[in-house]
C-alpha cells in the first residue's frame, strides 16, 4: 500500500517514513508542496499524510489543487495550528483527517487505518495473481486460501510486484519502494528477500516470482 508523506522538515520525515515503511507501507517522501503536486498527480496513492506548513505551496493549497482535479485520495494533515478555526480550515480545504504535533505514532497510524478503511468501501483493494491475494486494506497475504505470514519487507515487495504483474520490476525500482535510504549492496538485500518471499509463497503451490536475467523479477499473472 503506497502512501504519500509531505514533510518540509526532513529529520521528521525520514523517522515517519521509516515507521510507516515498518508497518508494511510503501512511502514516498516529498519536502515541498510543488513536488507533492507533481507526485500526486503522476502516482496513484491510497492516502496522503500532509504537513501545513511547507515551501512553496502550502497544505491548503495543495489540498484545494488536488479536490480541484477531482483527486479523492484520502488526505491527513498534519500541523502545529491547533486552534478550532484552523481545524475548520484544513478539514474545509479538502482534508479528510487532522491531527496536531506533537502527536503519538501509533494515533497516526490509527488514523491512517480509518481513512483506508472508510475509503474502503467504495474500492475493491484486493490483488490478485492466480491464487495468490494481497488484501492491502487487511494487509493480508494468502495463497489458495491460506494466509502467509511475511515480514513487513518481504510484504512490501510483494505489493510492488502485484501492483505491476506481468511486468519486470528492477531492484532499483524494488529497492527505491521499499528502503527509504536504500544502502550500497542493495542488489544483495533485495535478492535475499526476494529469497525469503519466494520459500514462504511458493511453498503451497507453483512458482509464481520469476527471475529476469540482468533486469529484476516478474510476477506471473497466471502460475502455472
Amino acid at each position: 500500500m503506497r502512501l504519500l508523506l509531505v514533510e518540509d522538515d526532513k529529520k521528521a520525515a525520514r523517522v515517519l517514513a521509516r515507521g510507516l515503511q515498518e508497518e508494511g507501507f510503501v512511502v514516498d517522501v516529498a519536502h515541498a508542496g510543488d513536488v507533492a503536486d507533481e507526485l500526486a498527480a503522476a502516482t496513484r496513492y491510497e492516502a496522503i499524510v500532509l504537513d501545513w506548513l511547507l515551501p512553496r505551496k502550502d497544505g491548503l493549497a495543495l489540498c484545494r489543487n488536488l479536490r480541484g482535479r477531482g483527486i479523492s485520495t484520502p488526505i491527513l494533515m498534519l500541523t502545529a495550528r491547533d486552534s478550532l478555526q484552523d481545524r475548520v480550515l484544513g478539514l474545509d480545504s479538502g482534508a479528510d483527517d487532522y491531527i496536531t504535533k506533537p502527536f503519538a505514532f501509533e494515533e497516526l497510524l490509527a488514523r491512517i487505518r480509518a481513512l483506508l478503511r472508510r475509503s474502503g468501501l467504495t474500492r475493491a483493494p484486493v490483488l490478485r495473481a492466480g491464487d495468490l491475494e494481497l488484501d492491502p486494506l487487511a494487509h493480508r497475504v494468502t495463497r489458495a486460501g491460506a494466509e502467509v505470514a511475511l515480514t513487513p519487507k518481504e510484504y512490501a515487495i510483494l505489493e510492488v510486484l502485484m501492483r505491476h504483474p506481468g511486468e519486470v520490476v528492477t531492484r532499483a525500482r524494488i529497492a527505491d519502494a521499499v528502503w527509504l535510504d536504500a544502502p550500497d549492496d542493495v542488489t544483495n538485500l533485495v535478492d535475499v528477500h526476494i529469497s525469503h518471499l519466494r520459500r514462504k509463497v511458493e511453498a503451497g503451490g507453483p512458482p509464481v516470482i520469476e527471475t529476469v536475467r540482468a533486469r529484476g523479477f516478474r510476477l506471473c499473472v497466471a502460475p502455472a
